[in-house]
């Protein structure tokens, strides 16, 4: 009898392995913390590259090379890696009603972009103060209706963007869970401005970081108003870029050129799907001290790799 049921045990043993090898999310089900990354892919001429493998990718931890324990594409699908994605819209007052009609049928075209995808959409709008207009959805039609009821605020006399994205972080920490059906969502922040942040309670570094906790890319899409131009005729980098906030998370700045702005979120959905989750277990699962782990991602067919942070610390 005792035979029989170590028998017994070892081929259910034999099964558990089995299946943990067919999962068709590569993850290895271990209680271990997966260490996770975000990375865009572009070629020479910036377009965005899509439908790449683990194996186009080489992970270097402190100087040694890594390999992928779970690698995810964004794919058309409702059962699809999952977005979540919150917009942080300005209504400080600088723009017009013409302005902002274009800019909400060009957010509806960018969502209607993403209705393919397993996508799920917050909105927020700041100018002297910061409140959220939508909680996190995946219905056009609630989410026109919410673009149809902003308005600018004439009396605004600041800008709070820092202190927005970071509200719009903590939406995304809290509302979204870092992992959906076993599969790690793309975390995101459009900013939608026309000016530069005035009057912010919370500083850029801790934006930085918080937005790098909480696995979440900003991006800004910076309108005409407020677009001055270089002698190149290139727009002048805004403070959101000089802070860092837009490299350091991964992110992106779109600049508006003209009066159409389809083409600016249609450019912006693409580099918003061709993203892809990288993660890998730490060699050793229980270590701790705080120390700070350097992590690279490389292209090795020799893309441009940008990646939402640029290493993780162990448990302090």
């Amino acid at each position: 009898m005792k035979e029989m049921f170590r028998a017994i045990l070892l081929a259910a043993s034999v099964f558990a392995l089995s299946v943990i090898a067919q999962d068709p999310d590569g993850v290895v089900r271990v209680e271990t913390q997966l260490i996770p990354f975000e990375v865009s892919v572009s070629d020479k001429n910036g377009n965005p590259v899509k439908n790449l493998q683990a194996g186009d990718f080489k992970i270097i931890e402190d100087g040694s090379e890594r390999r992928a324990d779970f690698f995810q594409p964004i794919v058309k699908s409702d059962t699809g890696r999952p977005m979540s994605i919150v917009f942080a819209l300005d209504v400080s007052g600088s723009m017009t009603p013409q302005e902002m009609v274009r800019l909400h049928t060009a957010m509806q075209t960018f969502i209607g972009r993403l209705a393919d995808y397993n996508s799920y959409f917050a909105v927020t709008a700041f100018g002297m103060h910061v409140r959220t207009v939508q909680g996190f959805t995946n219905r056009p039609d609630k989410l026109k209706k919410t673009f149809d009821r902003l308005a600018s605020d004439a009396d605004g006399l600041s800008t709070h963007a820092y202190d927005a994205i970071d509200d719009a972080i903590r939406m995304i920490a809290t509302k979204s869970p870092p992992k959906m059906n076993g599969r790690i969502p793309k975390r995101a922040v459009i900013v939608v401005t026309d000016g530069f942040p005035v009057g912010d309670v919370v500083a850029p570094a801790t934006v930085i970081e918080r937005a790098n906790n909480a696995q979440t890319s900003i991006y800004s899409v910076i309108l005409p108003s407020f677009s001055p131009l270089q002698r190149t005729n290139k727009p002048l980098p805004t403070l959101l870029e000089v802070s860092g906030l837009i490299e350091r998370t991964g992110g992106k700045t779109f600049y508006a050129t003209d009066k159409n702005f389809e083409d600016l979120f249609r450019s912006l959905a693409e580099e918003i799907t061709s993203s892809y989750a990288i993660a890998f277990y730490p060699i050793e699962p229980n270590r701790n001290g705080g120390k700070f782990h350097a992590v690279k991602i490389e292209s090795t067919k020799g893309y441009l790799v940008k990646q939402n942070r640029t290493g993780y610390k162990d448990k302090p």
